[in-house]
């Protein structure tokens, strides 16, 4: 007999650790997928991992044959920065890899007769604003305006929430009333900021790296204008979102991508947050015109009436709250020990 199981790809990432420790104890056992093993302290609360990548299908076929797998949280991919150097393999991996997990769900679903609920984090990349007067005058934008990409990684998330979308209505050409084996549900997330991890270079890194500079001491320069803006949340309340889209009842959704935000502040604003905590930072501004253009292509804000409406998406943090009781403390906190 096979046994239920939750599969996590992609698990020894910051989302993939707070997903561990919430689903750990509370429902069926966890299994993981990665290319590294999980952390000591994570690797306990899971019934078996799986070293490898999600574009070997013959290691998918082993989950298969030993799992019965009930609910898929599709974490991996090749992200944003790297994905720009490197756009043919990013491809392979997100989008191949995506798909293989697709594929994988649809025969899941049909081995034990019910849908495969497959949870997809997609990104603020998904949208390509044409300049910076458009952006200025679009105000919050829907899941279904601007969706034109100027990344490898947005066409990339893009292009996979159609196809979890695909797989949901009309893969095999179900007939009306047809059961679809894959129950896809997708979030657009903004800059997601963590007080955990050390911010590894990504787009929208320049809010995290004043802080981290700031507590050890380092003159930061900011990649962006102090004008920049785009939608922040913590990773504590991405990780909630993930679990709430995932038990909420099917009936209630109205569309298969939903898009997130909690708060949305200029460079500069952040910077004077971090200042006002940090009487000896030293933070001034020297622009990539690379990054600069990508993050002026993103939306200022987007509106996520939808998710709120649906499912009951509430963030706890807004910008005071995110930067003076979670980002700031918790990475002080880092540096003095």
């Amino acid at each position: 007999m096979r046994k239920p199981v939750v599969l996590i790809t992609g698990a020894g990432g910051e989302i993939g650790h707070g997903l561990v420790t919430r689903l750990a104890g509370s429902g069926p056992p966890i299994i993981t997928l990665d290319v590294t093993p999980l952390d000591r302290s994570l690797a306990p609360l899971v019934a078996r991992e799986f070293i490898g990548s999600i574009t070997d299908i013959s290691l998918l076929d082993r989950v298969l044959a030993e799992f019965e797998v009930e609910r898929v949280f599709h974490l991996a991919a090749l992200l944003s920065a790297r994905a720009e150097f490197t756009p043919v393999t990013a491809h392979h991996v997100n989008v191949e890899g995506t798909l293989n997990l697709l594929e994988f769900a649809q025969r899941q679903g049909e081995s034990h007769g019910r849908p495969v609920l497959f949870i997809y984090p997609s990104s603020i990349a998904a949208y390509g604003l044409p300049d910076l007067e458009t952006k200025m005058r679009a105000g919050a934008v829907t899941e279904d305006q601007y969706a034109h990409p100027t990344t490898m990684y947005g066409c990339n998330k893009l292009y996979c929430e159609q196809l979890g979308h695909y797989y949901a209505k009309h893969y095999k050409q179900l007939s009306a009333d047809a059961i679809a084996r894959v129950d896809f549900r997708s979030v657009r997330f903004p800059g997601l900021i963590s007080a955990i991890t050390v911010p590894s270079g990504g787009t929208s890194d320049y809010a995290p790296e004043m802080i981290h500079a700031a507590a050890k001491g380092e003159r930061y320069d900011c990649f962006v204008r102090p004008d920049t803006t785009i939608p922040y949340m913590t990773m504590p309340d991405g990780v909630d979102a993930l679990l709430a889209l995932a038990d909420a009842a099917r009936d209630r959704l109205t569309q298969s991508a939903y898009n997130l935000t909690a708060f949305n502040p200029s460079a500069a604003e952040i910077r004077d947050v971090v200042v006002g905590a940090f009487s000896s930072a030293a933070i001034g501004y020297r622009v990539d015109p690379k990054r600069q253009g990508i993050v002026d292509s993103w939306p200022a804000a987007v509106d996520d009436s939808a998710a709120r409406r649906d499912w009951g998406f509430a963030p706890k943090c807004d910008f005071e709250r995110a930067f003076r009781e979670y980002l700031i403390p918790t990475i002080r906190q880092r540096y003095h020990r």
